[in-house]
């Protein structure tokens, strides 16, 4: 990838970008040097305009930016860099610098969890349980949960249906890992299917 650090007097802007949410985190700047190490390292540096110095977002807080993809623009003077935040990523201890309240894209960062549970056998975990008896456990527990968001769809109760219809979703997501596909994958077929 050839970046062009000339045409901002050896620096390009690099926006930072949840990988789960793809929520916009912050911006920062990069120099030749601090690509060269956010590469090899797989964590975000950045040349800090006013230390006048690298700096690894996190060297202080450990609220890392760990690397999932590295993309460079059309005019190759700006990078996109799809991060797992270590925590909060702005100093202010918000999740970013730009104060969303959106909860957009939440639901790839609940996939990433229940994939976490369950890659790394958390004992206690209730997700891992679950998926270590078995597809047939886990599709029967997606069947019990869908027949108690049917009840409570024909009740009164918005709290009720609002609790089952997490619950049915929660379990869906642990199906699909079970399966061994992707809510990306299921969210493509919907996609094709839109001009439909």
């Amino acid at each position: 990838m050839n970046i062009d650090f000339a045409k901002g007097d050896g620096l390009v802007p690099v926006v930072i970008q949840n990988n789960n949410t793809l929520s916009v985190l912050m911006l920062g700047y990069m120099n030749e040097e601090a690509y060269a190490k956010t590469k090899r390292e797989k964590r975000v540096t950045f040349f800090s305009r006013t230390k006048n110095r690298l700096w690894t977002k996190g060297e202080t807080s450990g609220n890392f930016l760990n690397v999932v993809d590295l993309q460079i623009d059309c005019d190759h003077d700006t990078i996109l860099i799809k991060v797992d935040p270590l925590g909060p990523t702005c100093h202010t201890g918000n999740k970013d610098c730009f104060k969303q309240e959106t909860s957009k894209g939440f639901i790839y960062e609940l996939q990433a969890t229940i994939n976490q549970r369950i890659d790394n056998r958390q004992e206690n975990s209730y997700t891992n349980k679950l998926f270590q008896k078995g597809i047939n456990k886990v599709a029967q527990k997606v069947g019990e949960e869908a027949i108690e968001l049917i009840i409570e769809a024909k009740d009164n109760s918005d709290e009720l249906f609002k609790n089952e219809a997490a619950d049915l979703l929660y379990h869906y997501l642990i199906l699909l890992k079970a399966k061994g596909f992707s809510l990306e994958e299921i969210e493509a077929i919907l996609e094709n299917r839109k001009g439909n």
